[in-house]
């Protein structure tokens, strides 16, 4: 068997390490003509650590990532509302990461050249669509560079891992709708700093009215002074939706003034904001949940099957999921048409149950029963805002919905 990748992200390099593992052949083919150190931070739950551990791979991460130790909530005034411990300090057999998305990608990278084979990678191959019959399927590319037609290669299976503006998907649902805008826009950035708090904490500060900030470590120890580079994101409600890429350049001026000032005893958030090496733009979307992912041989994973808002963490990770069920489908089942409809029974419905989740507000309903309860002013004790027995349902709701309750997980067999 042979299975064209299309696209050389988390998903697809993923996808083509378990493909490997159980002795499928896959080639990758990626428009970018080279790949290059981009994007920000990205959070690796127990449950996707878990798969990228069956591949032999947590070592590496781990000499990269931050294991996060807790996730806590603060209001806009700087108040905590709930902490709780994360991956191996909550029970967990295995850490939450916090990494930056060039390190993920640098180790499956080297992963896929050690064990795959570099000529097995194509870059600045752009596709353009794909064609099949009953025993094989071609997918068309363009180069990058130039524009022009590139031989189609040929296999069984096509498996589209390209993102949110995934041809393949146009192509298998040509009448879809548009993105579905949040109504609200990220700013992201990353900044160097010494650590604040634990080192290792993941915080969660404030509500969209007027501005919420996502913040954690993805690097440990950058220079001789012991700085980390710390992640972070502004969400503010806006009307801008500027749908581009996730390298599209931000300015400062355009959110700033709605966090101006926020400095608390346990970080400077004003300070983290202006001291960014870089900013990039992009607003909250997702698509409505399709029907059916596959048509005979071609199907998609990731985000060109399931983008989610990020409110969840979840959009690297259900790649991941994808990936591993999938190729334990591809190894069981008797003809890729059944593999592939084996994945899809398996994972479509668990995946929008994230999406629906993550539209749902995911993790961060906590900070919004605070929000409404306190009428957006500083409270005196939590306990007469929200119980602590309510905000542990949240949290745990949210790690049934998306697959990583800690028992649920330990007891799991492997998806391959």
């Amino acid at each position: 068997m042979e299975v064209i990748i299309v696209g050389a992200g988390i998903g697809g390099l993923t996808l083509a390490l378990e493909l490997h593992k159980v002795g499928i052949a896959s080639r990758v083919y990626e428009a970018a003509p080279e790949i290059k150190q981009v994007g920000v931070g990205v959070t690796l739950l127990p449950h996707c650590v878990k798969a990228l551990g069956e591949l032999g791979l947590v070592d590496e991460l781990g000499k990269l990532a931050v294991a996060t130790r807790e996730t806590v909530f603060f209001n806009r005034f700087g108040q905590k509302i709930h902490s709780e411990p994360t991956g191996r300090h909550a029970g967990y057999e295995w850490p939450q990461f916090q990494v930056h998305r060039a390190d993920i990608l640098k180790v499956l990278l080297d992963a896929f050249k050690a064990r795959v084979g570099e000529d097995r990678l194509f870059l600045g191959w752009k596709c353009t669509g794909f064609e099949q019959d009953a025993g094989s399927v071609s997918g068309k590319f363009v180069s990058t560079t130039t524009g022009e037609a590139l031989p189609p290669p040929k296999g069984d299976v096509l498996i589209a891992c390209d993102g949110i503006h995934s041809v393949v998907r146009k192509q298998l649902h040509p009448n879809e709708g548009a993105h579905v805008y949040s109504g609200v826009n990220m700013w992201r950035g990353v900044t160097r700093m010494k650590p604040y708090m634990t080192g290792e904490s993941y915080v969660r500060a404030g509500w969209l009215t007027p501005g919420k900030m996502v913040i954690y470590p993805i690097r440990n120890n950058i220079d001789a002074n012991g700085n980390q580079l710390i992640n972070w994101v502004a969400e503010v409600q806006s009307p801008r939706n500027v749908l581009q890429d996730w390298n599209l350049a931000g300015k400062l001026d355009d959110f700033y003034p709605v966090f101006a000032g926020r400095t608390h005893d346990w970080l400077d958030i004003d300070a983290l904001i202006r001291n960014a090496d870089s900013i990039l733009e992009y607003p909250m979307v997702d698509r409505e949940p399709l029907s059916h992912w596959t048509e005979g041989r071609a199907t998609l994973l990731g985000d060109a099957a399931h983008p989610m808002y990020p409110r969840g963490s979840n959009g690297g990770g259900q790649a991941i999921l994808d990936a591993r069920v999938l190729t334990g489908c591809l190894k069981r089942e008797h003809g890729v048409p059944n593999a592939l409809k084996a994945y899809e029974e398996n994972r479509l419905k668990p995946a929008y149950e994230v999406v629906l989740a993550n539209r749902a507000i995911g993790p961060d309903a906590i900070l919004r029963t605070v929000h409404e309860r306190t009428g957006d002013k500083p409270f005196g004790k939590i306990e007469d805002v929200i119980s602590a027995e309510e905000m542990v349902d949240s949290g745990e709701n949210y790690k049934r919905i998306a697959g990583f309750e800690r028992e649920a997980l330990r007891n799991r067999p492997s998806l391959v």
